[in-house]
């Protein structure tokens, strides 16, 4: 029996990130500056792509 191979360990991976990333986003919408600030360090350690999605959600001012 094999264990789980390298791309379903990738697709998991992606679908874990793509849900939590889902849930910052919905707490992002009742977001103080400072819980921005978290939410946007969050992202930064989730996904490599951090920086194109602070900007998009507009955490940039906010962050930092």
């Amino acid at each position: 029996m094999a264990g789980i191979s390298e791309r379903g360990k990738e697709i998991k991976r992606r679908r874990h990130r793509r849900k939590k990333l889902a849930q910052l986003n919905a707490r992002l919408q009742k977001a103080t500056v400072s819980e921005k600030a978290v939410i946007a360090a969050k992202i930064r350690n989730l996904t490599p792509g951090a920086e194109v999605l602070i900007d998009a959600w507009e955490l940039r001012d906010s962050d930092r």
